[in-house]
């Protein structure tokens, strides 16, 4: 236990004010624990790779989930039930699964931040969401202070988010998912990543090619850590795609020059966020040289903090791009990250 840590030092943006009491709980049961004896209000981090905590920090208990403990079991139909701890480093059980000879997780190598936080925001790349393969959690519930396990179907689980976002009622503390049980990932959803494996979309490769392919391109894009380099420290895409109504795509379309950049969506028409971004005359790097915060250099979508920014700074050129966007196409970006005691 610490008292005024630095948030900074524990969030992928490098940024944050103190904590006032900071506890590292090294199992579900120290989770639980701590949440039930906790005065006042409380913070539940992972690796802190998809929260904004201002510069102020937080006036509270910091509780970091550090649980470790993953477990694979095949079943009689020929799957993988795969059990993981909450402060599982998400990257590690995806690369323990490549290496076990299983596919299934592959596209979402590289994504930083801890399993537990995977469910919260249906954590999704390349054209596979956790809700493809979840069976269910193990969480506390706050209000009723007893750990129960709930379903997939239970959570609510849609684009980038849960019943669970945002929310402080109950936190994870396990997972569980259901693998395929071969090594053949799952089948190439993503033009992208379909050109970079050389294959059609539809196509199935070996897993442990597929992640290969993920991870250079998620470099490419400066989405996978790297201490050394800032266009990476940031919480990943700042805003999710919108979705929006076939109607409100006409529109759009009409408003511009060349194709639109579109994907199918169950209720509608799911944009690229990152076209949007440029279109609206936010190239990656804006605003320049100089300024301490940034759109990396590499990824338009990607708010990064160059090494001396504050969260106020980030919030501020998050906030211009969200209504230039708006401005330019009637179009509102959605943050993807939770605010920590700031306002967009």
């Amino acid at each position: 236990m610490q008292t005024a840590t630095a948030l900074a030092d524990l969030t992928t943006l490098r940024l944050g004010g103190p904590a006032a009491r900071l506890v590292e709980a090294d199992s579900a049961e120290a989770v639980v624990e701590t949440l039930r004896g906790a005065d006042g209000p409380v913070l539940v981090l992972g690796g802190g790779s998809n929260v904004v905590v201002a510069d102020e920090g937080f006036a509270g208990t910091v509780v970091r989930v550090a649980s470790r403990g993953t477990a694979f079991e095949r079943l009689p139909d020929g799957r993988v039930l795969l059990t993981v701890e909450a402060g599982e480093t998400w990257d590690d059980v995806v690369a323990a699964t490549v290496a076990q000879g299983l596919g299934g997780l592959e596209c979402l190598s590289g994504i930083p931040g801890r399993t537990g936080a995977t469910p919260v925001q249906n954590v999704g790349a390349y054209g596979v969401e956790v809700s493809a393969l979840l069976v269910d959690v193990d969480l506390y519930d706050r209000r009723t202070r007893e750990v129960r396990t709930v379903p997939a179907a239970g959570l609510g689980l849609a684009y980038r988010t849960s019943v669970l976002k945002g929310s402080e009622a109950a936190v994870v503390l396990r997972v569980r998912f259901a693998l395929p049980g071969g090594p053949a990932g799952m089948p190439v959803a993503y033009a992208e990543l379909a050109r970079a494996l050389g294959v059609g979309p539809g196509a199935t490769v070996p897993a442990a090619e597929v992640r290969a392919a993920v991870l250079s391109l998620r470099r490419g894009k400066g989405m996978v850590l790297d201490a050394a380099d800032h266009d990476t420290w940031s919480v990943g895409s700042f805003f999710t795609n919108p979705v929006v109504s076939p109607t409100d795509f006409d529109r759009l379309k009409a408003r511009v020059d060349g194709p639109v950049p579109n994907y199918p969506a169950p209720d509608g028409v799911k944009l690229a966020a990152g076209w949007l971004v440029e279109r609206a005359g936010f190239a990656k790097g804006y605003p320049g040289d100089g300024a301490p915060a940034r759109l990396s250099t590499k990824h338009a979508l990607a708010v990064t903090n160059r090494g001396d920014a504050s969260s106020a700074d980030v919030i501020a050129l998050a906030r211009a791009v969200r209504d230039g966007v708006k401005s330019t196409f009637a179009i509102e970006l959605t943050p993807e990250p939770i605010l920590i005691g700031a306002v967009l």
